[in-house]
């Protein structure tokens, strides 16, 4: 299933995808796809309310897509995950995993613009592969690490270089503007995606290619950063993390664009 959230900011009613201009309305089933949701074996419902059939359908060329998840209580990201992308810009390869947090508040709808900040003009953008808790983790071996994922999203982890960069290392910040995080147009749930790790990734910026990868080349897989970070933070039903982004950066191109 591939789960939706629409209608305008603020107000957005859970929905799952039928076809490419129509989704099904989920309101009368859940109330939305929260922390609560996931946590609560939300995605059984509404597969047994969707193979039951009679719910009310939206067009959705008539109504915005917003993000898929609601409210997360971490929204976590890699970085550097991809070899090519470390050596682009010039950093080493990471011996482990590097997290980092982007602010909850920079969610944004998959359509909706991104706000360039005035006091700035470097902003760029990274195409990654986001995933979502569906099960509570701690301490979970990677060999059971993907049984507690809800699904997979698209994630552009919207940076703003100067703030990220020459600001003393402001990785936070720099990632976490206002409507820096678009995320959607909709969460694949885990069972209909059976390997996360053969993906291919590209980012265009007004038809231009500017990223292509896939997620075969990660450094660390899916299973390993649940294992890593688990050892020591739990992660909770509705958590965000993104994976990371291949090579094709703008601040790495010469000169930078």
């Amino acid at each position: 299933m591939k789960l939706m959230r629409l209608g305008d900011k603020g107000t957005e009613r859970p929905a799952v995808w039928a076809s490419d201009d129509e989704a099904f309305d989920l309101s009368s089933v859940v109330k939305d796809f929260d922390p609560p949701f996931f946590a609560e074996g939300g995605i059984a419902r509404v597969r047994d309310a969707v193979d039951n059939g009679g719910l009310p359908r939206v067009r959705l060329s008539k109504t915005r897509t917003g993000p898929p998840v609601a409210r997360p209580s971490k929204f976590m990201a890699v970085g550097l995950n991809y070899v090519d992308h470390a050596k682009e810009t010039n950093a080493a390869i990471p011996e482990k995993p590097i997290f980092f947090d982007k602010a909850s508040t920079a969610i944004n709808g998959p359509y909706d613009d991104v706000v360039m900040p005035s006091n700035y003009n470097t902003v760029d953008y990274e195409v990654e592969l986001a995933f979502v808790i569906g099960k509570r983790c701690k301490r979970v071996p990677r060999a059971d690490a993907l049984a507690h994922v809800a699904g997979y999203m698209i994630c552009n982890d919207v940076s703003e270089r100067t703030a990220q960069i020459k600001e003393g290392g402001q990785w936070y910040r720099g990632k976490s503007f206002d409507t820096f995080a678009p995320i959607g147009p909709w969460l694949v749930t885990s069972d209909e995606l059976s390997d996360p790790h053969a993906l291919a990734l590209s980012c265009k910026i007004d038809g231009e290619v500017r990223q292509t990868g896939n997620t075969s080349k990660f450094i660390f897989d899916i299973p390993y950063l649940i294992e890593f970070v688990s050892r020591n933070v739990t992660l909770e039903p509705g958590d965000i993390i993104t994976t990371g982004t291949p090579p094709g950066v703008a601040m790495a191109m010469k000169p930078p664009r």
